[in-house]
């Protein structure tokens, strides 16, 4: 509809041979008194055709000509908004288009054509995955998701760092415990992984090896072993949130296929890079960021993180993404810059990469911060997350919040059933409709034999249907702005609008023409809360 809106706006502007602006803003109005939609463009045209707004805006609304049964009336407000109000028929006409495409309504083609990897996660098999990685599991599934909604290929990658010291301490960790299991007294380093997961592992080594490798710490037994348990519980964990990956990226690769030293001869080639103090460092101050960079520890022989992610997001170029998304968290922030200046110096398109960064997550009871212990290590995990309050709740919360925001998951109102719980609130909304059509067909209650929606008038009525409306603008805006949070924003302002037009509009009664067109709105609304909500990956139940 706001396109609708902007299309009269441009006829009339070319109408009145009035030049049009570059970008015209239309939104939905705040309240019913201001119409549907509003446009400042009056008074952006000020400053081009030197006259009051209020003029402007007189001369615009003069010039418009009447859309046969789309637009009742358009007004001028102080100090020159133009007021666009839909008639009746323009709202009862989305319900028809509701049920027409049902699951596909919302649908964009904006991405048609269009091949995006989406990279998130890539968590290094070193450990169960933690709460803050859920945040960025559920945030990047999301993005994924609106994407394909708005009709994108896409590509969902895990990258994971096998090849590194990390992955050496995990080894050597394996080897530690499965050394005590078998008598040793010594303590476990500090630096080491303490996690109860690393007992097992090396528990299950000692059982199946005895002794075999007890003079034997840098054996691969002890590395792959945890490797290959970890990557298990993590895609266990994932799976269980309805999370799935396309691809998995082994960073290891990338010293097989020699595309490490590709790059670092592809930098020496442009002058990109100098050798110093045992290390070759990257020249960032000539590619756009605040100090030269090591990629090359020449001392140890061993590349530091920033070689590989820029190695393995030129493959990323070379596969031929139309977009490509990365995911990361906070603590990514002061790094990544220096993987797109590196792309940059190689002469790639760094504008075709978004990344999205994410903040912490806390979780709190009752407004304190909550320590949880676990079996697994000294922090909480994500499975015992999605034990106590469940996968929906789990998904739900992690999104509410834009991804630049911190982020307090509050256990409490996160296990309520009630109206406060958010989560509750939506599902209670798709439940509580299709109660009511339980009750029509137990009714023998034939509402689709003649479909007249001209009975929906009342004030109820009509919020909810211009609320639906509203759904396939909020879409394309997620495919631009990448924020999830505004679908679940959406979401809750079409379930209250749902639960004030049950409180006031009784849904199967006497009036068998009112009843039908009622019944018809209920399920256009269950569709697009279902739409919206598979969006989020989250559950929409027909009871509770």
């Amino acid at each position: 509809m706001i396109n609708k809106v902007m299309k009269i706006l441009i006829k009339t502007l070319q109408k009145l041979e009035i030049p049009v602006p570059e970008h015209i803003l239309v939104e939905r109005s705040r309240t019913s008194e201001h119409g549907h939609f509003a446009t400042n463009l009056a008074m952006v045209l000020t400053k081009v055709l030197r006259k009051n707004p209020m003029i402007i805006a007189e001369e615009i609304v003069n010039a418009i000509e009447p859309e046969e049964d789309f637009i009742q009336k358009v007004e001028v407000k102080k100090p020159g908004f133009i007021n666009f109000f839909l008639t009746e028929n323009t709202l009862q006409n989305v319900v028809l288009n509701v049920l027409e495409r049902n699951e596909n309504f919302g649908k964009s083609e904006l991405g048609k054509g269009k091949k995006v990897q989406v990279e998130f996660v890539s968590a290094n098999p070193t450990g169960p995955l933690t709460v803050g990685h859920g945040r960025q599991a559920v945030l990047g599934d999301c993005i994924a998701r609106i994407l394909e909604w708005n009709g994108y290929e896409v590509e969902r990658e895990y990258y994971y760092n096998d090849a590194g010291r990390q992955m050496r301490i995990l080894g050597l960790s394996t080897y530690h415990r499965y050394k005590q299991i078998l008598g040793s007294q010594d303590p476990m380093p500090e630096d080491y992984y303490q996690g109860e997961y690393i007992r097992d592992i090396a528990q299950k080594i000692a059982e199946e090896q005895g002794d075999k490798y007890i003079n034997d710490p840098d054996n691969d037994i002890f590395k792959n072993s945890a490797e290959k348990a970890v990557f298990e519980d993590i895609e266990a964990t994932l799976r269980n949130l309805d999370i799935h990956f396309d691809r998995y990226y082994n960073e290891r690769t990338l010293y097989e296929d020699g595309r490490i030293e590709k790059v670092l001869e592809d930098f020496k080639k442009i002058d990109a890079i100098y050798e110093k103090d045992g290390a070759i460092w990257f020249k960032g101050t000539e590619f756009g960021v605040d100090t030269d960079r090591v990629l090359w520890k020449s001392v140890i022989n061993e590349a530091t993180y920033r070689l590989p992610d820029i190695a393995y997001h030129r493959t990323k170029f070379e596969r031929g993404y139309d977009k490509i998304i990365d995911v990361f968290g906070a603590d990514h922030h002061a790094t990544y810059p220096d993987v797109l200046a590196g792309l940059k110096a190689l002469n790639y398109e760094t504008n075709r990469i978004n990344v999205i960064i994410h903040q912490f997550v806390t979780l709190t009871r009752g407004g304190e911060k909550v320590k949880m212990s676990t079996r697994k290590a000294n922090f909480v995990t994500l499975d015992e997350l999605a034990d106590i309050v469940g996968k929906d709740v789990v998904r739900y919360f992690f999104i509410m919040r834009n991804a630049n925001s911190h982020l307090d998951f509050d256990l409490e109102l996160a296990v309520t059933e009630g109206d406060e719980n958010p989560v509750f609130y939506l599902q209670y909304a798709t439940a509580r409709i299709s109660s009511i059509f339980r009750k029509a067909d137990k009714l023998g209650i034939d509402y689709q034999k003649a479909i007249d929606l001209s009975v929906l008038v009342t004030v109820e009525e009509l919020n909810l249907m211009y609320t639906l409306a509203e759904f396939g603008e909020v879409v394309e805006t997620c495919e631009k702005s990448l924020e999830p949070q505004q679908i679940a924003n959406y979401l809750q302002k079409l379930a209250t609008a749902f639960h004030k037009f049950y409180s006031e509009c009784v849904v199967i009664s006497s009036d068998e023409k009112i009843t039908h067109a009622r019944l018809l709105l209920a399920k256009a609304t269950r569709i697009v809360l279902v739409n919206g909500l598979q969006m989020l990956g989250v559950s929409a139940p027909e009871k509770m």
